[in-house]
């Protein structure tokens, strides 16, 4: 069984994903975590747990979801992977980084890219990866079909849905996505969002303003 544990990071309260099942393995899933503070939250919470990390996945590039990547990487010695479309968004970060304000942003280094169809596998536990572009040109999510629930970052939000006016957005693009990827999922299904908190299919098919 996965279990999900959340942190919000940053200036844009992203929400930062830690999974971990019985065998003690975990991975991290759009670290945001970018004062040192933060990343020795989600470092506590490892240790608390007796955890092992193994892996970085990303749903997508943005800059409030990759600050803590490379912090993770040489703290853990773990991999970091996400869709090969979304790797030009990475290496975009710094150059507009500071104009946010974080100045000390580090570029990681991507490991390996990951697939639309591919089962991403830690410990006793699987997700299949899906392609849901739109608020991102790579961006995809991340699902558990034994525990019910999708790791779905930017794209599907409680009553609302990602942003689409940055470099590589597309409306049109997005909304397909939600109605063919994600609620073709079963009702029941949690939805971890990348900011605010979580919401299921169900409720989105029936409350969200943007497919009604």
């Amino acid at each position: 069984m996965i279990r999900v544990k959340d942190f919000t990071f940053n200036p844009f309260s992203e929400n930062t994903y830690l999974l971990y099942d019985e065998t003690g393995e975990c991975i991290i899933i759009d670290p945001g975590c970018y004062e040192q503070s933060e990343v020795e939250e989600l470092a506590g919470f490892i240790e608390a747990k007796n955890l092992k990390p193994v892996h970085n996945i990303n749903t997508h590039a943005h800059i409030d979801h990759v600050l803590g990547v490379a912090a993770l990487k040489r703290k853990y010695n773990i991999p970091f992977s996400l869709h090969q479309l979304d790797e030009p968004l990475l290496k975009a970060v710094k150059t507009y980084a500071s104009n946010y304000g974080f100045y000390k942003f580090e570029e990681p280094e991507l490991d390996s890219y990951l697939k639309e169809g591919e089962i991403f596998r830690f410990g006793n536990s699987s997700l299949e990866i899906i392609f849901v572009p739109g608020h991102a040109p790579g961006h995809i999510a991340f699902v558990s079909h034994d525990d019910r629930f999708v790791i779905g970052g930017d794209v599907l939000f409680r009553l609302s849905i990602g942003r689409t006016d940055l470099p590589g957005g597309n409306h049109a693009t997005l909304l397909e996505s939600i109605r063919n990827k994600i609620f073709t999922l079963p009702e029941d299904y949690t939805v971890y969002a990348g900011h605010m908190d979580a919401t299921t299919v169900g409720f989105e098919k029936k409350n969200n303003p943007f497919f009604r």
